[in-house]
């Protein structure tokens, strides 16, 4: 049954941790987002077993107090006994008018929501929340001295916050995320309080006399300002209503200004991904000498990837960051007894900026290998590979491709069979539109099992053709010198079934003639899962389990892809996820199902926050 599980022993070949670390001092250049020399969060795990397990406690602690301060202190004014409790003490502490305590309470607001926000990254141990915090908590502190309540829950548990973060200062030693547009924020800021200053400035200017006494530009101004942070100001209003709506648009701006701003500070920012030229190529070479090892070591070539290799160059792992998490997808590339010292570049960098440490799609070798660095491992699936020297079409159990296969080639189905380098650029531009007009979804699916482009060096390309129209199309890109691993399968909707069935057929028929020996088709979702459950027999789990994954291929392509493998009689790999623990699978997962193309976030909502 798929499940969670520790791998502690490898039944291929042995791997020397650490070996790939021992032959250079030097460290290649990686990407531009983790250059640089090696912060303090480097040394972390030099230090005493108890020394970590102590920071990560009072991480978890700090969190969890710095939620409680926000939540008390929003409370605190949201609640009728926190608001009766500030009237009358601030206006004879600041000596302001009765009005201020508008802006007192909407300081109190932002500040513990604020405090909410910060607590995310408090998690990840980053240092500029860990100072904001502080700064948030001294503020709540000092703010409730003045309201004569330092005595009371949010005070008291504020003082002991800030003493906390003092004492707890080493471990908060995550840099800020690496990227573009930092001035976002600041942007953000100017541009909602200047909006909702000349809403109100204009309110103001075009009021007749009736509803308000005649202001000059100074006064129109000031009253405006004000309104941003809920004070009152020279204004005469003569109507109740125009005196609520400029303080209500007032505030509403200046604080949508504050948390706007403070979520493009504070959000887990995701440096855009690119392979530079040089990298590629270092990358092409550790495929061309251990390619073999792995089907989805190609996918590392992909775009939207940064990379980090071992001091030995000897190795390297392929990520992308989403979400907080830092996404690694397949195997390490390179010679599997520099794989640790590949890793460990990796978790340095996360550790580095307080990113989630992830895997996507290894092997049972690579999960093995990660499981050493105390993460976890769950079974996710398998992927389908066929030998090509012992596949036919003949015998009882190809039957249904056997017959999907002479229905085509009745219908006038042709197949052709070329390698990337074979078609023109104008053929092979048509191809790629074909395969983005089919593809069925807005963006390309796949992350760690698709390279998404077409027409690569060494890739083959099948097509499916009827009366000189393509109908099906298949990519296959490079596995080792040896192999092929499957990267799009797109068809015409309107084609008959089993245009995908007769391709595949006759890619695996005439593989030899390219000294094919084996290749890597479609990756099985929770294979095991459905396979047990569909027994007789089968426990009520493992009966609800594979009714569940029947109920979510409405969606995601998860039995129909089983089943489309399974017609071609192939061996079963087994694939991974690795993350941290469970605290962390849901942001692990969020993660993996945006860079997959699945889901995650909503996308009309991050294009919007990205603009």
């Amino acid at each position: 049954m798929a499940g969670r599980r520790r791998l502690d022993t490898v039944g291929e070949e042995p791997i020397a941790e650490g070996k790939g670390r021992e032959q250079s001092d030097a460290v290649p250049d990686g990407p531009s987002a983790v250059n640089g020399s090696r912060s303090a969060a480097a040394g972390e795990e030099r230090r005493p077993a108890v020394w970590r397990l102590t920071g990560a406690v009072s991480v978890v602690v700090i969190t969890w107090v710095t939620r409680l301060v926000g939540l008390l202190t929003v409370l605190s004014v949201v609640l009728p006994l926190g608001r009766r409790g500030m009237r009358g003490h601030v206006a004879q502490w600041l000596t302001l008018p009765q009005e201020a305590t508008t802006a007192a309470a909407a300081v109190a607001v932002v500040t513990g929501v604020l405090l909410m926000m910060l607590a995310s990254g408090l998690r990840r141990r980053k240092r500029r929340a860990w100072q904001l915090t502080l700064a948030a908590s001294l503020l709540v502190a000092v703010s409730h001295v003045g309201l004569r309540h330092l005595f009371g829950a949010p005070g008291l548990v504020s003082v002991a916050l800030a003493v906390a973060l003092l004492v707890n200062r080493r471990y908060f030693i995550a840099l800020p995320d690496p990227v573009t547009g930092r001035w976002r924020a600041v942007r953000v800021f100017v541009q909602l309080v200047v909006a909702g200053l000349l809403i109100n400035f204009t309110l103001l200017t075009v009021a007749p006399a009736r509803l308000l006494t005649p202001l000059n530009f100074q006064d129109r101004f000031t009253e405006s300002a004000l309104a941003l942070i809920g004070v009152s100001g020279p204004a005469e209003f003569h109507v109740t209503w125009l005196d609520d709506l400029v303080a209500s648009i007032g505030l509403l701006f200046g604080l949508g200004a504050v948390l706007l701003a403070a979520y493009f500070l504070l959000r887990s920012a995701e440096p855009a991904p690119h392979l530079s030229e040089a990298e590629k190529e270092r990358l092409r070479t550790l495929l061309a000498r251990h390619g073999e090892r792995d089907s989805l070591g190609y996918f590392a070539l992909r775009d939207d990837k940064f990379v980090v290799f071992s001091k030995t160059g000897k190795a390297a792992v392929t990520y992308r960051v989403i979400a907080g998490a830092a996404v690694a997808s397949g195997d390490p590339l390179g010679d599997s007894e520099a794989w640790p010292g590949a890793i460990e570049e990796f978790l340095d960098v996360c550790r580095r900026y307080g990113w989630v440490p992830s895997v996507m799609g290894c092997s049972e070798l690579g999960a093995t290998v990660w499981a050493r660095y105390g993460l976890d491992v769950l079974e996710i699936g398998d992927e389908a590979i066929v030998d090509v020297d012992t596949f036919t079409l003949d015998g009882r159990a190809m039957r249904g491709v056997r017959q999907a296969v002479s229905r085509t080639r009745r219908a006038g189905y042709e197949v052709r069979v070329r390698q990337a380098d074979e078609i023109d650029g104008e053929e092979r531009a048509q191809l790629e539109a074909l395969a983005a007009h089919w593809r069925g979804s807005d963006t390309e699916r796949g992350f760690s099992m698709a390279l998404g482009r077409m027409g690569d060096p060494g890739a083959v390309i099948v097509t499916a053709e009827q009366q000189g129209q393509v109908r099906g199309l298949l990519q296959f890109v490079p596995w080792g010198r040896h192999g092929l691993s499957l990267d799009v399968m797109r068809r015409d909707r309107a084609a008959d079934n089993g245009v995908n069935e007769l391709m595949i057929s006759e890619l695996l028929l005439t593989a030899r003639e390219r000294h094919v020996k084996h290749v890597s088709l479609n990756f099985a979702a929770f294979r095991k899962l459905m396979e047990q459950g569909q027994r007789i027999g089968a426990g009520p789990v493992a009966r609800l389990s594979a009714k569940v994954l029947h109920w979510a291929s409405r969606w995601v392509q998860i039995e129909t892809l089983y089943r489309f493998n399974a017609k071609f009689q192939p061996r079963w790999l087994p694939r991974y996820l690795v993350y941290p623990g469970v605290r962390e699978l849901p942001r692990v997962g969020v993660a993996v199902f945006e860079a997959e193309g699945l889901g995650g976030r909503s996308r009309w909502l991050m294009r919007m926050l990205r603009r």
